[in-house]
């Protein structure tokens, strides 16, 4: 099968390794605005040849767009206009429902299956790409029954492959959830590094103090806005939703704090404790 991989960092480098290693893909094509990217995907052999978008889907079989949200979002109905009923498309964008409208009335629509791989890393680039990234994570399917049955079943084919669980939902529900699970996660860890870096002017004083608690809580906030400003813009109400209550559970915090009611803060802690049941 040969595969066309638009978009060829991290996401999109990390499928074409593990698909490759697993013997699904016969050639894969890099598509990328990004020339220095074609070319250490090339020399990471994570691609066997780098060329433009026109050319590059009407020769595969089986096209990802692993590029931000945004730009997934405008491309897909220029990318659906270029392929036969036999080729299939699947994005691997972090929200869902923008993506599904866009091309919802599109004649080719059927072509297309709507899904999120549920890792990423704060890196970027082929050179971060790594085969066995998705092993073990889940894989969302929206909107499943918008999709034909046999671009369905290569998709599942494909997570197979990755070596991902898959879960199926609608657009809608993924928002609302990714909010929550993912996207709240990423602001928190934003804020948290600007807080430091406010408070903190001593660069090599936050190096040397900075526990391991305190770096993998900020670990995403090296994440990089290209990626992240369009996730948050198009799932701007569930963000603003769940960061209303997350400003909420903080103000309880303080207020325990300035109160010095340390039981309703013991009982806050005690309260999160129960993560521990959900994730072990």
């Amino acid at each position: 099968m040969k595969i066309s991989i638009i978009g060829a960092g991290l996401i999109g480098g990390s499928m074409a390794l593990k698909l490759r290693s697993k013997g699904m893909a016969d050639f894969i094509y890099g598509i990328d605005n990004n020339q220095q990217h074609i070319n250490e995907a090339l020399e990471l052999k994570i691609i066997d040849a780098g060329t433009d978008l026109e050319y590059g889907v009407k020769n595969a079989d089986f096209i990802i767009l692993a590029i931000p949200v945004d730009a997934a979002r405008k491309l897909l109905p220029s990318v659906l206009d270029l392929i036969s009923d036999h080729q299939t498309v699947m994005d691997a964008g972090s929200t869902k429902a923008g993506i599904v409208n866009a091309v919802k009335d599109h004649p080719k629509r059927s072509r297309f299956v709507a899904f999120h791989p549920m890792w990423g890393t704060e890196n970027n680039g082929p050179a971060s790409a790594v085969s066995d990234s998705f092993s073990g994570k889940a894989g969302v399917i929206c909107n499943k029954e918008e999709s034909a049955p046999d671009a369905l079943q290569l998709v599942e084919k494909v997570a197979e492959n990755l070596g991902m669980h898959l879960i199926y939902m609608n657009a809608e529900d993924h928002d609302i959830h990714t909010a929550y699970i993912s996207h709240i996660s990423h602001i928190t860890s934003y804020a948290l590094a600007n807080t430091v870096l406010e408070k903190e002017r001593e660069e090599e004083t936050i190096f040397q103090l900075a526990s391991s608690g305190f770096s993998s809580t900020v670990r995403l906030a090296k994440s990089h806005p290209e990626m992240w400003v369009p996730i948050f813009k198009q799932n701007k109400e569930n963000v603003l939703d769940v960061l209303n209550e997350h400003i909420t559970q903080l103000r309880k915090f303080k207020a325990a704090l300035e109160k010095e009611n340390y039981e309703y803060l013991e009982e806050l802690i005690t309260n999160a404790n129960r993560i521990r049941g959900i994730l072990r």
